[in-house]
């Protein structure tokens, strides 16, 4: 399950490890950058920019994910398959289930195979009707995550992640529930899951502690989106069915109509959510860059991150 990871360490490094839980379990943190599938050559154009600047962080890896119900998936197969083979970056591909055959599946992961990709995020995916739709699977299809995961355990030698939600999946009855199908997907041979959005620290602390509570040692690595404006912020909020806290929305209140201010205070505020999640144990952290790369760079900078453990 080699993560591939960079063969030549940075000043301060251990040990070459084999496989981001191998990275994890040695004491190590990930640290990780998400972008979606631009709609145009132009907007290719500005992703590669972002990559090439966030590339000399050597971070643990990178993922590009699919589009609204499973739109855009010959782009983010082919923007994986290039950064596989004209960068130092490690691309984790993402694969979901929606509006795709297990046929289907099953070429997409042989493509991403033959172009030298080995990690996966296995996700089940929005609905084809988007966020709120009912879920519809494919006729000869699969209809969940776990499912998932086991195809590819059935098809290589894969590292694979898995999605998990620190604030209630949209469509679960409860925190329990989410924390019962978390479990499920290590046991059907995950090596690790990145949270969703979510903007309190407690409601991931919540999530770690449930799924222990169950046995499991599943890596769990939040996601991180950089706050530069209330908008942004309300819009991904409504997406992913996460409630802005009041004390998030207040705080970019008292800054005004400046947009200048906002961000300053939205950036704080971020750059607060990290320094806490690290302090309670986190095992690293996953940037969703939104294809900018400024705003990662200064949180990322600020906090003088490093994804490989220091040598002893």
């Amino acid at each position: 399950m080699a993560l591939g990871l960079p063969s030549t360490l940075p000043s301060g490094a251990a040990t070459v490890h084999e496989s981001l839980r191998d990275l994890l379990a040695a004491g190590g943190r990930s640290f990780s950058f998400e972008f979606f599938p631009p709609k145009d050559d132009a907007g290719e154009a500005l992703l590669w920019t972002a990559l090439r600047r966030l590339e000399r962080l050597r971070p643990t890896f990178v993922s590009v994910t699919y589009g609204a119900g499973g739109s855009t998936r010959d782009r983010t197969v082919r923007i994986t398959e290039r950064i596989a083979r004209d960068t130092t970056l490690t691309p984790v591909a993402h694969l979901t289930c929606v509006s795709a055959s297990v046929g289907d599946l099953r070429r997409v992961i042989g493509q991403y195979a033959d172009a030298g990709v080995r990690n996966v995020m296995a996700l089940r995916g929005d609905p084809p009707g988007g966020p709120g739709a009912p879920w519809q699977s494919h006729p000869e299809g699969l209809d969940h995550a776990d499912q998932l995961v086991r195809l590819l355990r059935e098809m290589g030698s894969f590292c694979v992640g898995v999605a998990a939600f620190p604030d209630k999946h949209p469509e679960s009855p409860d925190l329990d529930h989410d924390a019962d199908v978390l479990v499920r997907k290590g046991e059907a041979g995950a090596d690790f899951a990145v949270t969703q959005l979510f903007l309190d620290p407690h409601a991931y602390v919540g999530l770690v502690e449930r799924v222990r509570a169950r046995g499991s040692d599943l890596p769990i690595i939040p996601g991180i989106m950089p706050i530069t404006s209330l908008a942004q912020v309300r819009r991904f909020g409504e997406l992913s069915g996460v409630a802005v806290p009041d004390v998030v929305e207040q705080r970019l209140r008292r800054a005004g109509d400046d947009p200048a201010a906002v961000r300053a205070e939205g950036m704080a505020i971020a750059v607060e959510l990290c320094r806490d999640l690290l302090d309670a144990g986190a095992p690293g952290l996953h940037f969703y860059t939104l294809n900018r790369s400024t705003a990662t760079l200064e949180i990322y900078e600020t906090l003088g991150l490093s994804a490989w453990p220091a040598a002893s």
